[in-house]
């Protein structure tokens, strides 16, 4: 190559991957390699009487068996959200405590209950079926328009209505907005929504961590989008190590999409159990895991508003969102539906945009960036000759 800018730069991974010499997270197999299996709750919101795992401790092969109170009483913390943000009243977002292994309550199917390591994976999914959990049933609500209803079931004691946030693009623009509306010879009102999706990558989620007891430093090989985005919150925030004992080893990925950027509780229970073990440990979800496990895209609610005068000019925009976020904030659980309100308005001289977004928890699977995020910031767009509504997805 001559010249560096704007020439193509010719792909050299292809041929492998196509003829299957790609090297996967699956693919590698660590000496002395234990299994990991975790146990998921099967309800959507219940509280966690009793976990007994007697049995399950001495099913053959089995090395560990761990609740949410051992992870608790060696200190791991929560998985974080990393993205703070104020409400229009000036606070700050409600936080979601997401403990690793559930403490006493679960809130969503799927969410992990205990962890099983073993010699191999059918003795650890053998020992899973042996442990007792006793729980006791709670509402559930899985629709943002239902969560925040009078007498909706509440997720967290200090979340009032289940709103997480509810957050404003600027006080200023609400009353600029105000005004046009209260100006307008015309108003046209288009209601949108977009739908929760699974990523459903050709690739699972998977994490395999080694130890090193001599240096102190695991290493975890894990399909990310990005090692920095996993290490340093998983190290520093639940883990609490320094980020410099704990590498971390991207193979190929087999598709991701958004949904493997950022940390999971799987990668902080494998790294701990190599860590208590001095063993390697590997944790493979298989399909129906990660329809229950994985972050999920989108759904959320919009009502936008267009206010016109007599000859159809704009004069302002009023977009109202309501946004599922799960039972947990994920990383940059707050990110998209606040930040994709940037391009709403599109190229159109709109005049004064008003947009309030409203995070709402629910008795589902997180909500998170994914590869659909650029649905999200198309446009609106009005046909403006008529009152006919539509939206554009061109």
């Amino acid at each position: 190559m001559k010249f560096g800018i704007g020439q193509p730069v010719r792909r050299d991974e292809d041929l492998r991957l196509v003829t299957g010499q790609g090297r996967y997270t699956d693919d590698i197999v660590l000496p002395r390699m234990t299994h990991a299996f975790v146990l998921r709750s099967p309800l959507a919101h219940a509280r966690i009487k009793r976990i007994d795992s007697a049995t399950a401790r001495r099913v053959s092969g089995v090395l560990l068996v761990a609740t949410g109170d051992d992870l608790s009483a060696d200190g791991l913390g929560d998985v974080p959200c990393l993205v703070p943000l104020t409400s229009r009243d000036g606070k700050p977002r409600h936080d979601t405590p997401r403990p690793v292994l559930a403490l006493r309550r679960v809130r969503h199917v799927g969410q992990p209950v205990a962890l099983v390591i073993a010699e191999t994976l059918s003795a650890a999914r053998d020992a899973a079926e042996k442990i007792e959990v006793d729980y006791e049933p709670l509402p559930a609500v899985t629709a943002a328009k239902d969560a925040i209803a009078v007498g909706a079931p509440q997720l967290f004691d200090h979340i009032s209505g289940n709103i997480v946030f509810d957050w404003d693009n600027d006080t200023g623009d609400a009353k600029a907005a105000e005004a046009a509306f209260a100006k307008a010879a015309h108003i046209v009102t288009l209601d949108l929504i977009n739908n929760r999706l699974v990523v459903n990558s050709m690739e699972p989620r998977n994490a395999i961590a080694d130890h090193d007891p001599t240096s102190g430093r695991s290493t975890l090989y894990t399909a990310t989008q990005g090692v920095h985005f996993v290490r340093d919150p998983l190290a520093e925030a639940v883990l609490k190590i320094p980020k410099d004992a704990l590498r971390v080893i991207t193979p190929n990925v087999g598709g991701a999409f958004g949904m493997k950027a950022f940390i999971y509780p799987e990668h902080a229970l494998v790294v701990w159990a190599s860590r208590k073990l001095a063993r390697s440990v590997k944790w493979q979800e298989d399909r129906s895991e990660g329809f229950v496990s994985d972050n999920q895209g989108r759904d959320h609610t919009t009502t936008a508003q267009l206010a016109l005068d007599k000859d159809g000019r704009f004069l302002g925009l009023r977009v109202s969102i309501l946004t599922n976020l799960g039972a947990y904030l994920s990383p940059f659980g707050c990110f998209v539906p606040t930040r994709s309100t940037d391009l709403v308005s599109g190229l159109y001289d709109v005049g004064a945009v008003h947009i309030n977004v409203k995070g709402v928890c629910t008795n589902t699977v997180r909500s998170a960036p994914t590869a659909g995020l650029a649905d999200l910031r198309r446009p609106i767009c009005w046909n403006v000759s008529s009152t006919r509504r539509r939206a554009s997805s061109a």
